[in-house]
């Protein structure tokens, strides 16, 4: 009899990620696999200090979780069973392992396990466009980073703001914009709750000004009266992203955002329950667009697969697999700004087998 083995594992960073909230050498997950050979895997990423489940029983729970699916694998169930989706229900407050469920029950339905799902990305003939993303740091590494971008291609691009004056950068901002005007670069900036509400209208003005496509989380999450008024009043359009985490059931989903009614919805399969909750928001048909929160390549697989079921009509937020020094070979890659899927390169996952 096999049974799900839970690897833990540490992602090193090449560089150390610096947002408005903190400062990352490393990024700690779990990775799952079942059978033997390898018939299902997947990834749950618990964030320390942002995910609602980063709680002191989550390794007992995730122990408990994987016997449950273990049952149900030998009951050698089809993939649209009530049985699995009862499970997933008992773990609403756990959103990474729910996540990580549906990865393993997805894999375990495959003839790859590396194939959740059958498209056009993960068949490796039409790659995602992503964004690029430009870390905080001192100003001469965030321009360097653009500089960088822009060499390969990338016509989208999201800046980490909140961690230096404001005027600073501003002023990086603006000569990027006289460089390249909106129709030929797309401008995101994420805040990461940086802002207070008494300060945070000046900024969107000014932003507003550099025709910037949109703020993520301008201010913290939990203030859904000030959130909804800015999203009422703002000259520029106002994502939510950390404001999703914690709401763990549909009714919770959809009160925040008919309360709020942002301009779009950042969806991170691991921090808001995975594919079934980022199915919940999308049907709220509030604009929308899904990022990973920095996965190992299996993760972001899973992730990116799950996305290419859409019909995209904006950049995803895709490219952090480069981030780490201990990444797990994949056949994912960037190649013109777009995230791609190659066929014909391996995984490599002997670093926990």
């Amino acid at each position: 009899m096999t049974a799900t083995q839970i690897h833990p594992y540490t992602l090193v960073f090449k560089r150390p990620a610096k947002t408005s909230r903190n400062t990352m050498t490393e990024k700690k997950c779990y990775v799952l696999t079942y059978g033997s050979p390898l018939k299902a895997i997947a990834e749950c990423n618990v964030f320390e200090g942002l995910s609602a489940d980063d709680r002191s029983d989550y390794l007992e729970t995730l122990k408990g979780a994987c016997l449950k699916i273990d049952r149900l694998f030998q009951l050698e169930l089809p993939l649209e069973d009530e049985r699995f989706n009862e499970l997933l229900s008992s773990y609403l407050e756990f959103p990474s392992i729910q996540f990580g469920l549906e990865q393993l029950w997805f894999s375990f339905h495959s003839d790859d396990p590396f194939k959740l799902f059958s498209t056009p990305f993960s068949n490796g003939e039409k790659g995602i466009g992503i964004n690029g993303l430009v870390w905080m740091g001192d100003l001469a590494y965030m321009q360097a980073q653009i500089d960088r971008l822009l060499e390969n291609g990338f016509d989208c691009i999201k800046l980490k703001i909140g961690a230096h004056r404001f005027e600073d950068e501003y002023t990086l901002l603006k000569k990027l914009r006289e460089k390249y005007p909106a129709e030929a670069l797309e401008l995101r900036v994420d805040a990461n709750g940086a802002y207070t509400p008494e300060k945070v209208q000046r900024v969107l003005e000014r932003l507003a000004s550099l025709k910037i496509h949109s703020i993520e989380q301008p201010i913290k999450a939990g203030q859904w009266d000030e959130m909804a008024q800015l999203c009422e009043y703002s000259p520029l359009p106002i994502a939510l992203d950390e404001e999703l985490i914690g709401l763990f059931t549909d009714k919770e989903k959809q009160q925040c955002v008919s309360h709020i009614r942002p301009h779009y919805v950042i969806l991170k399969p691991a921090l808001i329950g995975g594919f079934k909750a980022c199915h919940a928001f999308i049907e709220l048909n509030t604009p929308w667009w899904i990022t990973s929160a920095l996965e190992s390549n299996i993760g972001l697989n899973a992730i990116a697969q799950y996305t290419s079921t859409h019909a995209l009509v904006r950049p995803q937020g895709l490219g952090t697999g480069s981030l780490f020094v201990n990444n797990f070979s994949s056949p994912l890659s960037i190649e013109e700004a777009r995230l791609c899927y190659n066929n014909e390169v391996p995984w490599n996952i002997n670093t926990i087998i």
